[in-house]
């Protein structure tokens, strides 16, 4: 996985830099949100995968299904991935360039495990403290785990912060043996 994403990065990277120089930030996040989206398509996957399929066919058999929903350079840039042979790569470009937006525009997506979900009002003051402690604004995203049978996990980048009782369970069982 880490030598894919090491391939998807000067990817990631040039699109950025385009998108800043075009002030189209949001034009990109939506292209490739759109192709990743397109790619992601497990029929359209298998015939990514087809030797059989040159790249001319490949094209024209992508950018039938993307009409009218890619400007040109995005348009380019399935070209581009197509004549590298590295279109599966879409996925992590993505990821990677919307990681490098985030960074740019001073936000972190926060992905939060929960016993419950959240009223409107813990959860504002849950964003409050997550800014305070991160530094940055925070795009939340809850998803509820019964599972965790209280508390939370966070994911803000690479950093993990277990607060389920749950995760302290298994934490006092490896003290205990």
């Amino acid at each position: 996985m880490s030598e894919l994403a090491t391939l998807a990065r000067p990817y990631a990277t040039a699109i950025f830099k385009r998108a800043k120089e075009t002030n189209a930030t949001e034009k990109w996040s939506q292209n490739l949100a759109f192709i990743k989206a397109v790619l992601s398509d497990k029929d359209i996957s298998v015939l990514v995968d087809n030797p059989k399929l040159n790249n001319q066919q490949l094209y024209e058999l992508i950018s039938s299904i993307t009409e009218g929903q890619l400007d040109s350079e995005g348009e380019n840039l399935v070209k581009l991935l197509i004549h590298n042979k590295r279109l599966a790569l879409s996925s992590l470009i993505a990821e990677q360039y919307e990681y490098q937006r985030a960074q740019d525009e001073g936000y972190i997506d926060v992905d939060v495990l929960s016993a419950y979900s959240f009223t409107s009002a813990a959860k504002k003051s849950f964003i409050t403290t997550l800014e305070k402690l991160l530094g940055k604004k925070v795009n939340i995203k809850v998803t509820v785990d019964a599972s965790l049978i209280g508390g939370v996990i966070v994911r803000a980048g690479d950093r993990v912060i277990d607060g389920s009782v749950k995760g302290q369970l298994q934490h006092l069982q490896k003290a205990l043996q």
